[in-house]
């Protein structure tokens, strides 16, 4: 049974991200997982961090794994790191920048296969504010958190266009019949500021 995270563990989980990225830039060293965290954080999750700018909200990286196929706790640290340095779209994070940012980490369910035969089946099952999406198509796979289409006030219509973009598919690739869905939720916990107060971030 999928438990969510009680807010006093969305807080460690953030904080628990933002210490890895200031550990990376002071010994260069992905840090080991403390032992003294509570149990969901050696449960198997999947899990995504995105850094945003202070106080724009511009996005400055987002890298995760959108399986369960590492504990909670160690899979928070390599996202986090992967977002600070390793997001492609984004040159590595400066540490003047890691002094401007918000850290939100993000905890999903287990990707569930959306089953439609044809593109009006498959937008009645997808609801903004709830669902986050993959397309798996061919040699291309794209995901979006559930944050994405509230964030810009996007219709489902738009939510999968994105997504096959985000792919690098053609933004009507849902029309393709090949190409498969998942959708999955979300628990977001997130910085009401740069190192300060966690707040879980409600989307509806």
């Amino acid at each position: 049974m999928f438990r969510k995270l009680s807010l006093q563990e969305g807080e460690i989980a953030v904080k628990l991200a933002r210490k890895a990225i200031d550990t990376f830039f002071k010994n260069r060293i992905i840090m080991p997982p403390p032992t003294n965290l509570p149990e969901v954080f050696y449960e198997k999750r999947g899990v995504f961090t995105t850094l945003h700018t202070y106080p724009d909200h511009n996005l400055r990286g987002c890298i995760g794994f959108p399986e369960p196929i590492l504990p909670l706790a160690e899979a928070i640290i390599e996202s986090a790191i992967s977002a600070a340095f390793r997001d492609p779209r984004f040159p590595p994070l400066t540490y003047d920048e890691f002094q401007n940012v918000v850290v939100e980490v993000t905890i999903l369910t287990p990707p569930q296969e959306i089953k439609f035969s044809n593109p009006q089946e498959l937008m009645e099952q997808i609801k903004i504010g709830e669902d986050g999406l993959i397309v798996k198509c061919g040699f291309h796979s794209g995901l979006l958190l559930p944050q994405v289409p509230v964030e810009y006030n996007w219709t489902v219509e738009e939510f999968l266009a994105h997504t096959c973009m985000k792919a690098g598919l053609p933004p009507d690739c849902f029309l393709n019949p090949e190409c498969k869905w998942y959708k999955f939720q979300g628990q977001i916990f997130e910085e009401k500021y740069p190192n300060g107060e966690v707040i879980e971030k409600k989307l509806k």
